[in-house]
Parts: structure tokens; C-alpha cells; sequence
């Protein structure tokens, strides 16, 4: 690595490291976030061709954490219109290691089923349509997983605390040392004022509160707080695990 590289990735390493301190940005962030749900602006992006519902921040994020731990397999929770299975599978396609995504929801709409399977990554792409939370179909991701070398979870299914936590106490499992367990949409837990009670989920009863639970019974996992530090706005807070080597 060049001088001047090795000086980047040092300056990258500090300047990090005082985001954590950074409470107006933290603040600032807070609020982006928050109009961001009022105006529905996650649901502005698509990746190679379909709707991806996410920060564009928290994409990055992921594509550094595949890159650099090159899982053999992802399992998500959570399809919605198939954008992030094509993201994931673009992702293992790169890295040509013959990786593979498992994407899993209660209810896949046939014309996402449809637009899935024909893209030109299907291949590398398995649709399982059921209750992430079910054993049954817990024991499909089991098969896949036990085939694979390393495997990384996210989970963005529904998002009460109590599925979640029923998610985080099946799926922990199928992580594979030094990989990630991502939890996404914790952050409706900073936002009190914008839920109405009419869904099972909102302040709380979410992701956050059900990683936070987990967490309390789980030492296997610690959350990368440098991660959430440089990307300031994410669907994740706290949400970033790394299963421990």
C-alpha cells in the first residue's frame, strides 16, 4: 500500500473515530431521518432495476461489509419488491465466488416473483415464500446455510419487537464467526410522534428494542459502533452486529 494510501486510510480512521463525539451532526441526522419517514424518501431508489427500499447510506455500508468478509451466502428477511435479493446477488456476482442470496417473506407479490426470476442474477438468487419466523422455513435457510462457508444475516421483515426477536433468537444461529448480522429499521424507535398505534410496531416495540433484547441474552455478538458512527444516517441504529471470532 502506497504512503499516501496508508495516510487516507489513518486520516478515514480518525476522522471516524470524532464522529462519534459529533452531537450536532447526530442531531442533524436525526432529523434528515425523520422527514426522510414523513416524506417517504427511502422509497425513491431501485438497484439494476427494482425498487430498493433503504439509505442509500446504509448500501454502501453493506457493499463495504461484503466486500470485505466475503460471505458464501446472505439470507434476508424481508423481499418486498426484490430490489435488495438484486443487490446482494450483484454483490456476489462481483466477487465471482459463486455466493448465493436467500431471500425469505410471508407474502411474495407474483409480479415480484416474476421480475426476480427473470433478471439476468436470478441464478444466484433463492425465493422462499413463508413466515420468517416459522421453524420450517427457518430449516430451509439451515439447509442452504450448512452447504455454505460463510454466512450473513439481515433482517427486515416485520418489524415488532416481538417477530424480530423471534428472527434474531433462529437466525443468530446461521452466522458464521467474524460475520454480520444486520437488523434494519430500529430508527422508528427516535420518532415517537409518527406512529399512531394502529401497526404492531413503532416506539417501543421494533427492531432496536428487539436487537437490545437479544443482545442482553447474547455475548456472541457485538455492535460495530465505528460503522454507525461514519454513516451518521442508517436504518440500523445499533443494528450492525459482528458475530465474535
Amino acid at each position: 500500500m502506497s504512503d499516501a494510501l496508508s495516510q487516507f486510510y489513518a486520516d478515514k480512521k480518525d476522522r471516524i473515530k470524532a464522529l462519534g463525539s459529533n452531537d450536532n451532526l447526530k442531531r442533524q441526522a436525526l432529523g434528515f431521518m425523520r422527514e426522510s419517514i414523513v416524506s417517504r424518501y427511502l422509497y425513491n431508489f431501485s438497484w439494476l432495476g427494482l425498487p430498493i427500499i433503504q439509505f442509500p447510506q446504509d448500501l454502501v455500508a453493506l457493499q463495504e461489509i461484503i466486500w470485505e468478509r466475503k460471505p458464501s451466502l446472505i439470507v434476508e428477511t424481508g423481499v418486498a419488491y426484490g430490489g435488495s435479493a438484486i443487490f446482494y446477488a450483484s454483490l456476489m456476482a462481483t466477487l465471482g465466488l459463486g455466493g448465493q442470496v436467500l431471500s425469505i417473506d410471508i407474502a411474495i407479490k407474483d409480479s415480484t416473483r416474476t421480475r426476480v426470476t427473470e433478471h439476468p442474477l436470478a441464478n444466484l438468487i433463492t425465493l422462499v415464500e413463508g413466515d420468517s419466523s416459522n421453524p420450517a422455513v427457518f430449516a430451509k435457510a439451515q439447509e442452504l446455510a450448512a452447504k455454505s462457508g460463510s454466512v450473513m444475516v439481515v433482517l427486515d421483515s416485520l418489524h415488532s419487537h416481538q417477530h424480530v426477536l423471534a428472527e434474531l433468537k433462529l437466525y443468530h444461529e446461521l452466522v458464521t464467526p467474524n460475520q454480520y448480522l444486520v437488523v434494519f429499521d430500529g430508527f422508528m424507535d427516535h420518532f415517537p410522534e409518527l406512529f399512531d398505534g394502529t401497526k404492531p410496531w413503532g416506539p417501543g416495540s421494533n427492531p432496536l428494542t428487539a436487537t437490545r433484547a437479544f443482545l442482553a441474552e447474547n455475548d456472541d455478538f457485538t455492535i460495530d459502533w465505528d460503522l454507525l458512527n461514519k454513516l451518521a444516517i442508517t436504518a440500523a441504529p445499533e443494528g450492525y452486529l459482528i458475530k465474535k471470532g
